[in-house]
C-alpha cells in the first residue's frame, strides 16, 4: 500500500491538474476530462475492491467524471479513510460496501465504471457474482466470458443490482404473472432491478433504501420521523449495514460487528459530495457561486423541512417548516448555488446554469395521476376525493434546500416503472423499459382470499413488497440530486441512460412544454449539482 504521503502528493497534483485545465479554451476541456476520467475511475474502483493502492483520499480531490469533475468531502479526518470497515471485505464472495458505493462515481457506481471494471477483470471483478450482481441467480452460465457479458448485462449497461424480495405473507394482493425474460420469473420472490442509491449526504434522508425497507416497521427497522432523528437514521443505516453484507457480500452475520457498524455509520454520515467543476462553466463555486460539497456539511436540515405538502395538509409532513419546524412556511425556490450568475452574459456557460435553476425552481408542472399525490386519502392521496390535478414545480416533490430529495417519507410513483398502455416496451414518460420485467398483480377479495379484477402491472412493485399493500405497488422513494454527473444512469431503474433523457420523461409524463434551450439549461443546471 501507498504511504500517505505518496498518495496525497499524487492526489493534490491531480486537484491542480483540474484546475489548469479549467484555464483551457472549452473546446480542449471535453478531451482534457476524457483522457482523465478513465484513469480516475480505474484508480478508484481498485481502491475500493481492494485497498491496496492507496489508503486516503484527501478533501479537496477531484474525481473526473462526464460532467466535469465531483468531489466527495469528509467533514471528520480531512478526507476519505480507504482503510475502514466500509472499504473491507467482511463477506464470502470478496465484496465490501465500496464495491457498489464508489468515490470516483458520487459513492454510487456508473454502469461506464461497471463496464470497464468487467473489461479489466474479464467480469471476475466482485461486483460480478451471481447473487445479485447477474440478471438471474439460475439458468445462468458464468463460466465463460460470454456467459459473464451475457448474465451481468443490466450491471455493465444499466448499473442495476438485483434485488430479490419475498412477497409478504399477510400481502392485500396477488402476483399473478411475472413475465422476465433472464429467467426469475417466480411469484413468491420477485426480482427487482435498481441503481445502487450513494452513500453520502446522508444526513438529509428522510426514508432508507428506495423502496424504504430499511426504516419500516415491517423489516424491524424504524420510520424516520421529525420526533426520533437522527437517532432513527443512525439506527436503520447500522441495520442497513448489516443486511447489506449478509446479502449483497453473502456474509456469516458475524461482521460488521457493532464497533464496525458504528464506524460505518460515522463514516457514511460525515461525507458530502457534488459536482466541484463543470466540463464548461469550470469551478462552481467561483464568481459568488456556491457549488460544490463543503457548503452541505453546514445546509440546515430537519425531517420536513420545506415540506411542499404541509402547506396544503397541514395534518400531513408534520412540523413542517422552511426557518423554524412548524412556521408552515414552503419557498419553491429549492437550490440557490447559482444565484450570482443570474447577471452574467447570456453566452457564457455559466449563465446557462442559472437559467436551469430557475427552471428547476420555478417552470410550472401539471402533476396528475401520481399516486401518494392525487389519489385518493383512503389509497394513499393527499385528501378525501383525490387532487385531479396539482400545480407544482420540480420542487414539488424534491423539497429539501440545495440537495433535492423529498424531506418527509412519502413515497410516490410518477410512474417510471409502470408501462405505457400505448407501448409496453416504455413507462408513462416514454423511455424505454423493454429491458425489465413486467410483474402483475390483483388486489385479493378480503373474504375470499382470491384476486380480484382490479389488478397493475408494472416493472417494479416498490414499498408493495415491503409492507404488502396493494396501494402501495410502484411506489418510491426520490433520490438526493448531488453529485449526478458522476452516476448516470438514472431514475431507480437505469431508464435515463442521460440527464436528457430525464428531463424529457418530464416532458413526456407531464406534458411539461421546455424549448430546446430550456432542456439544455435544465441539464447544465443538474450536471453540475
Amino acid at each position: 500500500m501507498r504511504t500517505f504521503a505518496q498518495q496525497s502528493s499524487f492526489m493534490r497534483c491531480l486537484s491542480q491538474f483540474f484546475v489548469s485545465s479549467f484555464r483551457l479554451p472549452h473546446q480542449y476541456k471535453r478531451n482534457v476530462l476524457s483522457g482523465v476520467f478513465l484513469t480516475v475511475a480505474t484508480l478508484t474502483a481498485i481502491v475500493g475492491d481492494s485497498g491496496q493502492q492507496f489508503s486516503f483520499i484527501p478533501n479537496g480531490t477531484f474525481l473526473a467524471n462526464p460532467g466535469g469533475a465531483s468531489e466527495t468531502y469528509s467533514a471528520t479526518g480531512g478526507g476519505i479513510d480507504l482503510t475502514g470497515p466500509f472499504f473491507q471485505s467482511m463477506g464470502t464472495n470478496g465484496r465490501s460496501c465500496a464495491t457498489c458505493h464508489q468515490p470516483s462515481d458520487a459513492m454510487s457506481v456508473a454502469a461506464a465504471n461497471a463496464q470497464q471494471r468487467f473489461d479489466q477483470t474479464q467480469g471476475m471483478d466482485p461486483i460480478f457474482r451471481t447473487v445479485d450482481g447477474s440478471n438471474c441467480n439460475h439458468t445462468v452460465d458464468v463460466s465463460t466470458l460470454a456467459g459473464r457479458s451475457a448474465a451481468y448485462s443490466l450491471l455493465r449497461t444499466r448499473g442495476l443490482i438485483r434485488i430479490a424480495i419475498a412477497v409478504p405473507l399477510n400481502a392485500d394482493y396477488r402476483v399473478v404473472n411475472v413475465s422476465n425474460s433472464y429467467g426469475c420469473n417466480e411469484s413468491h420472490v420477485i426480482s427487482m432491478y435498481r441503481r445502487p442509491l450513494p452513500a453520502t449526504n446522508l444526513r438529509f434522508l428522510s426514508t432508507v433504501m428506495f423502496d424504504g425497507r430499511e426504516s419500516s416497521p415491517a423489516t424491524g427497522t424504524t420510520k424516520i420521523l421529525f420526533s426520533n432523528y437522527p437517532t432513527s437514521l443512525l439506527n436503520d443505516l447500522a441495520h442497513q449495514s448489516v443486511d447489506a453484507t449478509t446479502g449483497h457480500a453473502q456474509g456469516d452475520g458475524t461482521r460488521p460487528t457493532p464497533a464496525e457498524q458504528q464506524q460505518i455509520v460515522n463514516f457514511e454520515m460525515a461525507l458530502f459530495t457534488a459536482q466541484t467543476i463543470g466540463s464548461y462553466a469550470g469551478r462552481l463555486d467561483a464568481h459568488g457561486a456556491n457549488g460544490g460539497p463543503v457548503s452541505l456539511a453546514t445546509q440546515p436540515f430537519f425531517l420536513s423541512i420545506n415540506s411542499s405538502v404541509n402547506p396544503l395538509v397541514p395534518t400531513l409532513e408534520t412540523p413542517g417548516g422552511l426557518v423554524m419546524p412548524g412556521d408552515g412556511k414552503f419557498i419553491p425556490a429549492i437550490f440557490n448555488p447559482f444565484d450570482a450568475w443570474t447577471a452574467l452574459p447570456d453566452t457564457s456557460p455559466r449563465a446557462a446554469v442559472a437559467r436551469g435553476q430557475a427552471i428547476f425552481n420555478s417552470k410550472p408542472i401539471n402533476i396528475t395521476g401520481v399516486a401518494g399525490i392525487n389519489d385518493d386519502v383512503s389509497v394513499g392521496g393527499l385528501v378525501a376525493g383525490g387532487i385531479h390535478s396539482l400545480q407544482g414545480t420540480c420542487g414539488t416533490c424534491h423539497d429539501t434546500p440545495n440537495v433535492g430529495n423529498h424531506s418527509f417519507p412519502t413515497p410516490l410513483n410518477i410512474g417510471t416503472s409502470d408501462p405505457s398502455p400505448s407501448n409496453a416496451s416504455a413507462n408513462l414518460g416514454g423511455l424505454d423499459v423493454s429491458y425489465l420485467p413486467a410483474i402483475t398483480v390483483c388486489k385479493t377479495d378480503l373474504a375470499t382470499g382470491r384476486p380480484t379484477s382490479i389488478c397493475k402491472t408494472t416493472t417494479d412493485l416498490g414499498q408493495a413488497l415491503i409492507d404488502g399493500r396493494f396501494d402501495h405497488v410502484g411506489k418510491i422513494k426520490g433520490p438526493i440530486l448531488r453529485g449526478l454527473s458522476a452516476r448516470a444512469p438514472y431514475f431507480h431503474n437505469g431508464s435515463a441512460q442521460t440527464l436528457l433523457d430525464a428531463v424529457q420523461f418530464y416532458e413526456g409524463r407531464f406534458g411539461l412544454v421546455l424549448t430546446p434551450q430550456e432542456e439544455s439549461d435544465l441539464v447544465a443546471f443538474l450536471s453540475v449539482l
